[in-house]
């Protein structure tokens, strides 16, 4: 059986997918709940070590978009010049 040249490689990489997600069905119960006290009420010890993640986020996908929109904008300006 000759398998086309299309489905061969989806059939590769759904058995890439399946092969790295395996280790998740053999991971163990969940540990107990946590709790306690000990530490600031955000629950972030020291505090040094707690950082905001989405302002850095914002910032980044911000300046993705603009250096994204300058690429768009220089590719269509040298095609009008052609």
């Amino acid at each position: 059986m000759v398998m086309s040249k299309n489905i061969k490689p989806i059939l590769v990489l759904l058995g890439l997918f399946f092969l790295c997600n395996i280790d998740m069905l053999a991971g163990g119960p969940p540990g107990p709940p946590g709790g306690g006290g000990g530490g600031p009420p955000g629950g972030c010890w020291p505090p040094s070590t707690c950082i905001p993640i989405d302002g850095g986020l914002s910032f980044l996908l911000a300046a993705g978009l603009a250096y994204g929109g300058k690429i768009v904008y220089n590719i269509s300006k040298t095609q009008k010049a052609e």
